[in-house]
């Protein structure tokens, strides 16, 4: 009897919903899914052809009705509809697994600074798509919770979370988030800097894939102990043919260069106008990189050789906030002051 109750109630469902991907965190069972953020639509029919890995192998590949879509633009929803369908079938491969039959509570992760109108229809996709009891969290929190810094203590903590469509420093004391800034600096723009490098350097047009996997091979911030280089295919703008070139780790330096110097600017400014008692805190503690950014070689270095303080890179920074949303959804009334509360109905207290 009591086991039929607990399946009435449904499955507790965290989600980092990233411009770049989404992972799904389940109760009892972790990190079940970890798939890109693209949804292959056929546009002749409406209807949904594959979604998340499936849907990223169709991009740049479809024929002229099948369109592959990414339906979150700088960590908001552009495509209301998509982002449904998308949510409908993550959050069904997840309640399939956890086999509770009831609607699932879901914690979801959104980028620091998000508009009450944005909130809402991340909120309102979430329902539509079958979530019982929605709660939001800002992600820089949820990443801060997930990698196990004292959030709820008065101590001074600082998160940097660089994703795929925004970046979000923030700084972070007794639950709450003192001071922030989210920029739209992150992996895609990342991206767009090596695609527009190689076009000028080298007359070469190469795709988004193309880039997102020179920049994971070679990408770096600082000088690495030994060179590294890569072969990239592109279509040729001089003949319109394809052709081949080798770019080296300084070629992607240089196009990432502008980008890694807002990003260094940006956490200057958060930091100037941070309280000096928490400031003191971060000088102690230092500055913890979580996100795919945070994978870029020697970015931690030059953070702290600018800072003048410690910078790490969280251990598994791809899954940090999906393991923050996962605490919470299993620890609702502990996290209660770090959810946005005014989109949330809460349980008593």
């Amino acid at each position: 009897m009591l086991e039929r109750f607990y399946s009435m109630l449904g499955a507790d469902i965290g989600i980092d919903l990233g411009t770049a991907n989404t992972l799904v965190y389940l109760r009892d069972h972790g990190i079940i899914i970890n798939e890109p953020s693209v949804v292959a639509l056929n546009q002749k029919t409406n209807r949904v052809v594959a979604v998340g890995s499936d849907a990223k192998q169709m991009l740049g590949r479809t024929p002229g009705h099948v369109v592959a879509i990414r339906p979150l633009v700088d960590g908001v929803i552009s495509d209301f509809e998509v982002t449904e369908e998308m949510l409908a079938h993550f959050i069904g491969k997840a309640v399939k697994l956890s086999k509770k039959n009831g609607r699932p509570r879901v914690v979801i992760g959104v980028p620091s600074g998000i508009t009450n109108v944005e909130t809402r229809a991340v909120r309102d996709a979430a329902v539509n798509a079958g979530a019982r009891e929605v709660y939001i969290v800002e992600e820089p929190m949820a990443a801060a919770i997930g990698i196990r810094l004292p959030v709820q203590d008065p101590v001074g903590s600082m998160v940097i979370d660089i994703g795929g469509g925004t970046t979000d420093i923030a700084v972070i004391s007794l639950g709450g988030i003192v001071n922030s800034k989210n920029l739209k600096v992150a992996g895609d723009r990342f991206n767009n800097d090596i695609i527009s490098y190689i076009r000028d350097e080298f007359k070469i047009l190469i795709g988004e894939r193309t880039a997102e996997n020179v920049k994971i091979a070679i990408g770096s911030a600082t000088k690495p102990k030994e060179p590294m280089e890569a072969a990239i295919r592109g279509r040729d703008l001089l003949t319109g043919l394809p052709r081949e070139v080798i770019v080296t780790d300084a070629d992607i330096r240089e196009a990432l260069a502008p980008s890694i110097q807002v990003l260094l600017d940006s956490t200057k400014e958060v930091l100037e106008t941070t309280p000096p008692e928490i400031l003191s805190d971060i000088m102690n503690r230092g500055i913890v990189i979580v996100g795919g950014g945070a994978l870029i070689y020697g970015l931690a270095d030059l953070l702290a050789q600018t800072l003048k303080f410690p910078v790490a890179v969280a251990d598994d920074p791809l899954t940090a906030v999906a393991r923050g949303t996962g605490i919470v959804v299993e620890n609702l009334e502990q996290y209660r002051e770090v959810l946005i509360e005014h989109d949330n109905e809460l349980p008593p207290r």
